[in-house]
């Protein structure tokens, strides 16, 4: 018997994480349990197609720029 999805939902709050990563679709639910992430995470999905996309571009070149960090190293 598989349980319902409100047990695991239950299961996730009590263990204070997400029914994603119960179910091994996630390695780090850290980002998700600060709240002034998650508010920013939410407002920038109420964004545009066109400005989501400015707003990706910054961590994105920094996160390009410390890979090739780490591979000239």
């Amino acid at each position: 018997m598989l349980p319902s999805i409100d047990v695991v939902r239950k299961l996730a709050d009590a263990l204070d994480t997400t029914v994603g990563f119960l179910l091994g679709e996630a390695n780090n639910t850290n980002i998700l349990k600060d709240p002034k992430m998650t508010k920013r995470l939410n407002a920038i999905n109420e964004l545009s197609d066109r400005d989501k996309e400015c707003v990706y571009s910054l961590p994105d070149a920094f996160l390009a720029k410390s890979k090739l960090q780490a591979i000239l190293k």
